[in-house]
């Protein structure tokens, strides 16, 4: 028997990503209608990605299952969560130095990089030589310019293939590549943005969030 879209009213708010909230509002066969952050409907498929880490697994009259971080969750009709997140959630404990910067050795591309946690940085930002040691062919990005200290300078925007702190790795990380005034690697907020950052004390908690 199918259900008329009408009739449907389970609604399923998720914080996978970006906090964005997802109602399921109509099954149908292998299908499911969901509206994502407010915008309209939509329909996906069973196997469909409807958001950073959450995959729409199985559909049927009553329910639709979800899967996050390997683990499922089945909503029945009418049913409502307000948070479903992954099954565990990667995080790494940094120390503040003893001028209270937070100075972590990671991985860009695969490559060894100190880097240093800046909020007030938009991307992940690097010295042409650490993009150089990296193999990044900067200059086929896209022209920037940035104001620094010692004034204007050009930079070049970039798509880093992943960055790694601790056990948190992230894929397709916007980023930036700056030819002059900068001696080391800003960790943006391209990065930290995907973060839930709690600081106590001189230590910084970050957990990813998607």
């Amino acid at each position: 028997m199918k259900l008329p879209l009408s009739f449907l009213l389970l609604s399923l708010s998720l914080s996978a990503a970006q906090a964005a909230d997802i109602s399921v509002v109509g099954l149908f066969p292998g299908k499911a209608v969901l509206v994502i952050d407010g915008k309209a409907p939509k329909t996906y498929s069973v196997g469909a990605k409807v958001a950073p880490e959450v995959k729409l697994v199985d559909v049927d009259q009553t329910t639709a299952t979800f899967e996050t971080g390997g683990k499922r969750q089945r909503f029945d009709l009418g049913a409502h969560v307000n948070r479903m997140s992954a099954a565990t959630n990667s995080s790494v404990t940094l120390k503040a130095d003893v001028q209270g910067h937070f100075v972590v050795q990671g991985q860009i591309n695969g490559g060894s990089m100190r880097m240093l946690v800046d909020t007030g940085a938009s991307m992940v930002a690097m010295p042409a030589s650490d993009a150089r040691r990296l193999g990044i062919d900067y200059r086929k990005g896209k022209p920037v310019y940035i104001n620094t200290a010692n004034g204007v300078t050009t930079a070049y925007q970039v798509m880093l293939d992943s960055v790694k702190v601790g056990d948190i790795t992230l894929n397709q990380v916007d980023g930036v590549v700056q030819e002059s005034g900068l001696p080391f690697v800003l960790l943006g907020m391209s990065f930290l943005k995907r973060m839930e950052m709690r600081r106590d004390g001189d230590e910084m908690v970050l957990t990813k969030r998607y």
